[in-house]
């Protein structure tokens, strides 16, 4: 058995547990340790980490699904936007946008600030719970919709930005992390058929890192599943920190991705 099978396996069911009480899958941290660590070439690792997504978060999804949790109105929300959102996405990276990738920076300036205020201020000035009128619930869709288009133009799943803005908006973790998992979960097989039809246009094939892929599925599946449960044994202030803590992870890989530049940039793959 290959050491990278297993490393990736630990390494996904570790990330998984930590990310998934806070409605993130920890794709985006994911992807450099696959990179530095376990060597995956760059090219082919954007469909393994696709291959991550679709395996690991319904370990967490079930444990939500048990727990009676994904019927929340917001859930149906994030999905009914970032599906035709990602949709929309992938028609316009085909049909109009070239390989320009400068949405990280622009990512990155939104999830940092957001990140500090839920480590540091948001116990003391958290807004309050909005009200269910039908314009919050157009502006929760609007905002799933512009997340989705930019996961279809850019291979993200969007969770790690959905998830710090409805907290934001006065949303609790405990009703965000089943809407935002559910949503990544269903963006990233729609992302995993946009990444065949983009490959079959710009010509070509890579395929994923089968093997670690499914190892790094079976732990994060694992790992999902006990972040599920573990959720519910935190404290509303810890998961607000854990988000703050994830969405600043973020922005600080967005960062560096944006110095980069697009001729050397590693690819960002359904991240969540």
């Amino acid at each position: 058995m290959h050491w990278q099978w297993l490393a990736g396996s630990g390494l996904a069911f570790v990330l998984a547990v930590a990310t998934t009480p806070a409605g993130v899958s920890g794709a985006v941290l994911l992807l450099p340790l696959q990179l530095s660590v376990l060597h995956v070439p760059s090219p082919a690792v954007t469909p393994t980490n696709l291959l991550f997504n679709v395996a690991a978060i319904p370990g967490g999804l079930a444990r939500f699904a048990k727990e009676r949790r994904l019927r929340a109105p917001v859930a149906g929300l994030l999905v009914a936007g970032t599906l035709p959102g990602v949709i929309a996405g992938a028609v316009l990276r085909v049909e109009v946008f070239s390989g320009e990738r400068s949405f990280e920076l622009i990512a990155a300036l939104v999830l940092l600030p957001l990140g500090l205020w839920l480590l540091l201020g948001a116990q003391s000035i958290a807004p309050p719970r909005p009200e269910p009128t039908r314009m919050h619930r157009r502006r929760v869709w609007a905002l799933a919709l512009v997340v989705g288009t930019i996961g279809g133009l850019y291979g993200i799943g969007g969770g790690s930005i959905l998830a710090p803005i409805l907290i934001a908006m006065g949303y609790s973790v405990f009703e965000v992390a089943p809407a935002t998992l559910a949503a990544t979960f269903l963006t990233s097989i729609v992302g995993i058929a946009t990444y065949q039809v983009l490959q079959a246009v710009q010509g070509g094939a890579i395929a994923p890192e089968w093997a670690l892929g499914i190892f790094m599925g079976v732990g994060g599946f694992a790992g999902s599943y006990c972040g599920a449960r573990l959720q519910a044994r935190l404290p509303e202030r810890t998961l607000r920190r854990l988000l703050g803590l994830i969405a600043c992870l973020v922005a600080v890989y967005y960062f560096q991705q944006a110095a980069v530049g697009p001729s050397h940039r590693r690819p960002v793959a359904a991240a969540h």
